[in-house]
């Protein structure tokens, strides 16, 4: 089942003051299958954000449009969850509170919503903060938070822009890992951008490379699940297709 769908899609800013205009993203299509992970690379200004707040219904397309389950994106919606690279969450709100808020929302009650919270919370490794507010925990923990609470609203897409960049490497690792794990058990669409190759690879079925606002190419990442760096750091596959990507972006 096609979860996603780009059609033609492209996004051109004018300058009225200069009389010119600058094209961002010029005739993207992309068919994204129900419960697929697809990562998007690209160099600066190649257009990977302008796409992704299109599929957000933060951007109307200067042309092309948007489907989610088959019906057009006309502007946000709780289909799409979308995780920024701050965790964006309420700091006046618990852990527990915060993954609740789209649920509350909704009008979904508050004995579904704490199984809800319970739920995702321990899907994440975070049953123990659930009382706790986000600046009592670490940036690691905050962008789990940040994960499920998008999850938690149960989006038919999970949209992702560069969400692990602001943590330590370290850090960083642990969380690809972890998201790699919650994905394998919610299969929820997903499209991830990010600079890093080695995570675009290390997380996705596909990687788009975008090159000056359009799709440049398309690599499939055919390695076995689970996933984990202590294994795939070794792995020769994984390095040949690392260097792959990374010879398209900079060809880009």
């Amino acid at each position: 089942m096609k979860n996603l769908v780009l059609e033609s899609l492209s996004k051109t800013y004018s300058d009225a003051y200069r009389g010119d205009a600058f094209v961002a993203v010029s005739d993207v299509s992309l068919e994204v299958q129900e419960g697929d992970f697809v990562s998007v690379v690209g160099p600066s200004g190649c257009g990977k954000s302008t796409i992704l707040n299109m599929i957000a219904g933060f951007l109307e397309p200067t042309s092309g449009r948007v489907l989610v389950g088959g019906q057009a994106v006309e502007g946000p919606g709780p289909d799409r969850g979308v995780v920024f690279q701050s965790h964006a969450l309420f700091p006046w709100k618990t852990v527990a509170d915060n993954v609740t808020f789209g649920p509350r929302m909704r009008g979904v009650g508050r004995a579904e919503r704490k199984k809800i919270a319970d739920e995702y919370l321990a899907l994440a490794g975070l049953s123990h903060a659930a009382a706790l507010y986000p600046n009592e925990l670490s940036g690691g923990m905050q962008q789990r938070v940040g994960v499920v609470r998008a999850l938690a609203n149960n989006p038919d897409v999970l949209l992702m822009d560069e969400p692990f960049a602001s943590v330590d490497a370290q850090t960083r690792m642990t969380l690809q890992e972890e998201l790699t794990r919650i994905w394998e058990e919610r299969r929820t669409t997903v499209i991830f951008i990010t600079h890093d190759v080695s995570e675009a690879v290390f997380l996705a079925n596909r990687v788009i490379v975008l090159s000056n606002g359009r799709i440049m190419d398309e690599v499939a990442v055919d390695i076995d699940r689970p996933r984990s760096w202590d294994h795939l750091n070794e792995d020769e596959h994984f390095k040949a297709l690392v260097n792959q990507v990374l010879q398209l972006v900079r060809t880009a």
